[in-house]
């Protein structure tokens, strides 16, 4: 008669991302993962081939938590594409404060076995890269969302780092920051 199972695969890949979440990249470990669900940790390879396909795990579920986001942003309708750009800006930046271990991950080098799937990326991309389309034009929309992302992930890492220390207040300069970006990406 076989073992019963103890956990599911939602229950590790739950118990992961409250791993990374809480510590980072490095507190991902299959025992620490095994503890917080109640099994040994050569179980997990049952359900989960490597570490890295586990992390990968958790970045593609932050893929789709990223792409659920913007969707809702594109959904609720600012029809202006630079204020949709800059709502979608907002978005990822409230992400980032509450995720900001998983923002990294989404942003940052990984194993080739933690990548989420293509699909998911040119999905969780895919309402900024329209937006920027009604800006820049079709021949470079992907090129403008680029940019906008790029501006956005290095204002979110020094802002999350703490690296603002002369003064203002970062709302402010994000906000300043999203208009510009998504004025300059606007065709001529």
């Amino acid at each position: 008669m076989p073992a019963p199972n103890r956990t599911t695969n939602d229950e590790i890949v739950a118990a992961a991302r409250h791993l990374v979440e809480d510590g980072g990249q490095d507190a991902l470990t299959m025992q620490a993962v095994a503890a917080a669900v109640g099994v040994r940790a050569p179980s997990l390879y049952k359900r989960v081939q490597s570490r890295e396909q586990l992390l990968g795990l958790v970045v593609s579920e932050a893929a789709t938590d990223v792409a659920v986001l913007l969707e809702g942003v594109e959904k609720e309708g600012e029809e202006e594409p630079r204020a949709q750009l800059v709502a979608q800006a907002c978005a990822l930046r409230g992400f980032a404060h509450r995720h900001p271990h998983l923002f990294g991950l989404l942003f940052g080098p990984l194993p080739d076995a933690a990548r989420p799937p293509r699909e998911l990326l040119a999905r969780a991309s895919a309402p900024v890269v329209r937006a920027a389309e009604k800006l820049a034009g079709a021949e470079h929309a992907l090129e403008a969302a680029r940019t906008v992302t790029a501006w956005a992930f290095g204002f979110l890492t020094m802002e999350l780092a703490g690296a603002f220390q002369l003064g203002g207040e970062p709302d402010a300069a994000f906000a300043f920051g999203a208009a510009a970006v998504a004025g300059a990406v606007a065709r001529s």
